[in-house]
């Protein structure tokens, strides 16, 4: 049984450990990555803090999410990768034959059959004990044994560092816009929030054709590098009175389409005043679960809607192999969104840059092999 150094999750605001943790042989459809790199996302932060349920993260785990590596072994049944290939993972593991995804949702599929039976060794465990699996991945490790289909195969050409934030924020915010909005060419736009998956949103506005592109921050080093993803105007809230009155005389009545990935009620709320009559708010941030977001009633009357997003709706084989494309031709910029490389025995730390409220867009643990 292979074993490998993970940062262990115990109890929330703790800091996590780095300890050797065994790893199971894959079973038939399983596949055993060796971890290259990977993102710190404030979903993992969010985990971390408690603010996610631990009913949804069972503990001792592994967390992170966003992660890229390369096949290392592949159980018996396991034809779409072999030893060697350079692949990204994603949250969204699929089934493949529930009524999400033959309906082409399957962002959307709850199938439990892409996990081991409870019958079944663990996948993870340390002396005994089993490690549970956060998101089907636990990417903070040296190594990660998952369901095929739970990962994507890539051109090695693709830098592994930035292909990482393509099994998240990228994922997110580009298919926020792509697939769950579907903003049109020359409409204007709004991104309230310049983390990763705001800055992504705005990446993913300016590569289908957006006209106005309003990026708002507090962080004027966010509203930069918004800039540089394609923002045409950026408003920093906290130097004007009203921001949703900036974006309605910038967009002139309101937006298009706006987009929340902050997480806050009043960020939220604020995301449907700014749209203009039949606009679409898409609320990317993670709010608490018994947040409760108000509309008015005026709202209703001017068509305007408001909707979830999970993962930006993607159908990631798909999305992924564009992102690729996207990246190696400079539409897609994922270089300025790291921050820092660091190794993983700093995860603590770049979770304190959160706390901090850090301007930093990502942090990238890369593993020493």
């Amino acid at each position: 049984m292979p074993q490998m150094q993970a940062a262990l999750f115990r109890e929330p605001n703790q800091p996590m450990q780095i300890e050797p943790v065994q790893v199971a042989d894959p079973q038939p459809r399983e596949v055993l990555v060796r971890t290259v790199a990977c993102g710190v996302c404030h979903s993992d932060y969010s985990v971390f803090t408690g603010k996610m349920p631990t009913a949804l993260t069972p503990t001792p785990t592994i967390l992170g999410h966003e992660a890229a590596g390369i096949v290392e072994a592949v159980g018996r049944d396991v034809t779409y990768v072999k030893k060697g290939d350079h692949i990204v993972t994603c949250m969204s593991v699929f089934c493949g034959t529930c009524d999400k995804c033959l309906t082409g949702n399957p962002a959307l599929c709850a199938s439990d059959q892409i996990r081991r039976r409870p019958t079944d060794e663990p996948r993870l465990q340390q002396n005994g004990e089993t490690i549970h699996q956060f998101t089907d991945l636990s990417s903070f490790a040296e190594l990660m044994l998952v369901h095929e289909n739970a990962l994507t195969k890539i051109d090695p050409d693709m830098p592994l560092d930035c292909a990482a934030l393509m099994g998240c924020g990228t994922t997110t915010g580009v298919g926020a816009v792509f697939h769950t909005a579907k903003v049109t060419p020359g409409s204007s736009v709004a991104v309230i929030g310049c983390g990763a998956i705001g800055l992504a949103a705005i990446n993913g506005a300016a590569i289908v054709g957006a006209g106005k592109i309003i990026a708002i921050d507090m962080q004027p080093a966010k509203l930069e590098l918004a800039k540089t993803m394609g923002a045409t105007h950026c408003i920093d809230p906290s130097e004007c009175d009203n921001p949703v009155e900036q974006v309605q005389q910038i967009t002139g009545g309101g937006c298009d389409y706006s987009f929340e990935a902050i997480g806050l009620k009043h960020t939220t709320e604020q995301s449907v005043a700014m749209l203009g009559p039949g606009g679409t708010a898409t609320v990317l941030g993670l709010l608490p679960p018994d947040a409760a977001v108000e509309m008015g009633f005026i709202d209703f009357i001017q068509e305007k809607k408001i909707q979830g997003c999970l993962m930006g709706s993607n159908r990631f084989r798909i999305d992924m192999t564009h992102f690729v494309d996207f990246y190696m031709r400079g539409k897609l910029h994922l270089d300025p969104l790291i921050s820092k490389h660091i190794r993983l025995d700093q995860i603590n730390d770049a979770f304190a840059a959160f706390e901090q409220g850090s301007a930093d867009a990502r942090h990238v643990i890369m593993f020493e092999h």
